[in-house]
Formats: structure tokens, C-alpha cells, sequence
């Protein structure tokens, strides 16, 4: 096949360009590459946007355990109501003086307060000495410490009923002086500690009387025997102040007085015997 002198003339120039500048390779595509820039571009973005590491401060937040591991620093005040006291205060089987005494409170001790009575007055209290395990006790002289708002209001016992007997046993005389003798029995749950005694002989109006913290029988000559207490059930002889003469036929009248305390304080009661020596 012939071709023309314009045909071969172009294929020549065609193939002289082609030595000039060489082949051009065509590049192979990625399939990711469009994935691959989206990704680049949001770490550059972000990179602009984001504080340095130098920047930037941790606040640290306490986590739900160190909550609830918080402890209250203690106070150091007792919660438990104890009392002391600026004078020596007796503790008694109920609230006020009528009642026996069963311990006290000296200055400088405490005791622990386990109820009070219905108008704030009086304290019920663990017994500071050996006895009962508990007392009342007056608040006038109190000094009060602890949470005693919560305390329980306490009902007292009631008041002791007292009683004993006394009977005429004779007459008992020495060196010119006369006197009753009388035996005592405590009928009562308490204990006598002092006495009041008034005799008095009807027929003269002469009187004789005593007071004490003690109990002294005479017999006839021999020394005085005392004893200090007259206990639950108890049963003492006791004498009568002297008279300067015979008492034989005379009208006698004895009262007598017993106090559950001494110098006739706490509870008391008295009784009257009259009888013919």
C-alpha cells in the first residue's frame, strides 16, 4: 500500500516529538485515596483547634469511692449525759428529801445520768456508791454534760411507809436515877439513823427529852450500849433520859420520834406510848 509524501512526512514528525520529550507514564489510582485525604484533612483541622499538652489542666474530681469513705472528725464531747456536782450531794431512793439516802455524789466525780423526773429537778442516776444500782439525785448544785435532751422521764417510787412499834420494858434505875426502858422494832423497808425522844411524867408535868444520831440502852449501872442504825426489821432496846426519882405509879408519855437520816432529816415518823411504871 502506497502512502502519500504528507502521510509519511506527518508520521515522522509524530515520532521525533515523541523522542524530544519522552513517554509521559500515566499514574495507577488508588481506590482509598479519597478516604485517605477526608481522614488527613480532620487531624489537620484538629491539630488548629486543640490546646498543646503544655496548655491544657486536669481537674481532678473525687470518684464515688473517696465519697463514701468520708469520715466526721470526732468532736470529743460524750454523748452520753453525765453529771457532777459543785457540793457534795446525796443520792436518795427518790426525788427529794422524804426519801432514804443511798449514796452521794461527792466533789470531783461524775456518774452517768439515766433519767431525769417530769419538772427537771431531780436526776436519775447510776448510784455512785455501793447499793442500789440507781438514785435520785437534786440538780441544784448539778453540772450537766452530754445529750440529756433525749433522756426518758422517769416515774418515782413512792414514798417509803414507815413504821415501827415501841413498847415499855421495864424501869431501869441507878446512884438515885430512874428511866424508862423501851425496845424498838423497824417495821419499815428502810433504815432509821437518828431519834427524837420526849418523856414526860404526866403526874408532875415533868419532861425529859433527848435527840441523837444513835441508839443507847443503860443497864442499870453498867456502861451505855449504842448502836447506830436501826436496820429493816430491826429491834433495839433503848432508854429514856433519867429522872431524879422514882418513876413507880407514876402516868408516863413517850413520844418518839425516827428520821431515816440523820439530825432528824430524810423521812420521819413518830409515835406516842404512855404506860404505868
Amino acid at each position: 500500500m502506497k502512502r502519500s509524501p504528507t502521510s509519511a512526512f506527518l508520521i515522522l514528525l509524530w515520532s521525533a516529538s515523541l523522542a524530544c520529550v519522552g513517554i509521559a507514564t500515566v499514574p495507577t489510582l488508588d481506590p482509598n485515596a479519597a478516604e485517605t485525604a477526608i481522614v488527613e484533612t480532620i487531624i489537620a483541622l484538629q491539630a488548629q483547634t486543640t490546646p498543646s499538652a503544655a496548655a491544657t489542666t486536669t481537674l481532678e474530681l473525687p470518684t464515688a469511692t473517696s465519697l463514701a469513705s468520708f469520715t466526721p472528725e470526732p468532736t470529743g464531747t460524750s454523748t452520753v449525759p453525765m453529771i457532777s456536782v459543785t457540793v457534795d450531794t446525796n443520792c436518795r431512793v427518790g426525788p427529794g428529801k422524804d426519801y432514804e439516802r443511798v449514796g452521794i455524789l461527792l466533789v470531783g466525780e461524775t456518774t452517768q445520768i439515766v433519767g431525769r423526773d417530769a419538772f427537771g429537778q431531780y436526776w436519775y442516776v447510776r448510784n455512785p456508791d455501793v447499793g442500789p444500782e440507781h438514785c435520785w439525785m437534786s440538780g441544784e448544785y448539778a453540772i450537766i454534760t452530754g445529750n440529756y435532751l433525749a433522756l426518758l422521764i422517769q416515774t418515782p417510787p413512792g414514798a417509803q411507809a414507815l413504821d415501827f412499834e415501841a413498847d415499855y420494858r421495864g424501869q431501869g434505875q441507878c446512884s438515885g436515877e430512874f428511866w424508862s426502858d423501851i425496845r424498838l422494832r423497824n417495821l419499815s423497808r428502810g433504815t432509821f439513823k437518828s431519834i427524837n425522844l420526849v418523856a414526860k411524867d404526866t403526874d408532875t408535868n415533868t419532861v425529859r427529852s433527848l435527840t441523837g444520831n444513835e441508839f443507847t440502852f443503860v443497864d442499870s449501872c453498867a456502861s451505855p450500849r449504842t448502836v447506830e442504825t436501826i436496820v429493816e426489821n430491826g429491834t433495839v432496846m433503848i432508854s429514856t433520859p433519867a429522872f431524879s426519882y422514882n418513876l413507880n405509879a407514876h402516868n408516863m408519855s413517850v413520844t418518839i420520834t425516827l428520821c431515816t437520816e440523820t439530825n432528824l432529816t430524810g423521812q420521819c415518823v413518830t409515835k406516842i406510848i404512855t404506860y404505868v411504871p
